[in-house]
């Protein structure tokens, strides 16, 4: 009887957990650059936008870069520049730009996109059902009560390496 039972436990332990859907993830590839909060370069596939998320905008030209873009970009590169991860698909492949979608997993299992949305400084914007979904709203949520990041009342101030231009001689 306690064959029985143990047996039966087991088989309900192996149903339960197969519930969780696995992803397909790639071999270790190195992060190259990090070109904002949200998206990377990275040997073998070329860039990569983080799935679920949306950080704010780096200007580029003659645009204002949106608050907490840099602390967005910055933390990215803390958590994977120059570093080995795995890129793990869930749904579409690709976005509009061409670029690979992905959630970014660090070597000791730590989810880049979470963490982007965890510190405030990134929301989620899936469309559609994702495998992370539910990690990535609470991420936010967290963010959101905590008043982190762009949850928070005030943008940070521009970075130490900021300089403005110089005012030239005319413009007093």
């Amino acid at each position: 009887m306690q064959k029985l039972l143990a047996s039966s436990l087991l088989i309900v332990a192996v149903f339960a957990t197969s519930g969780a859907r696995t992803l397909p993830r790639s071999e270790l590839v190195l992060v190259r650059a990090v070109l904002d909060g949200d998206t990377i370069d990275v040997q073998v596939f070329g860039r990569v936008r983080l799935l679920g998320i949306d950080a704010p905008e780096i200007g580029r030209g003659f645009d204002t870069s949106a608050p907490f873009a840099y602390a967005a970009r910055d933390k990215l590169a803390s958590l994977v520049l120059r570093r080995w991860v795995r890129l793990e698909s869930d749904g579409e492949p690709m976005d509009k730009y061409k670029r690979r979608l992905a959630y970014v997993v660090t070597e000791d299992g730590v989810c880049a996109n979470v963490v982007m949305a965890r510190e405030g400084l990134a929301r989620v914007t899936a469309r559609e059902p994702i495998a992370r979904l539910d990690e990535l709203k609470k991420a936010e949520a967290e963010a959101r009560s905590f008043r982190k990041g762009m949850w928070g009342s005030a943008p940070p101030a521009e970075s130490p390496g900021y300089t403005r231009r110089s005012r030239g001689r005319n413009s007093r």
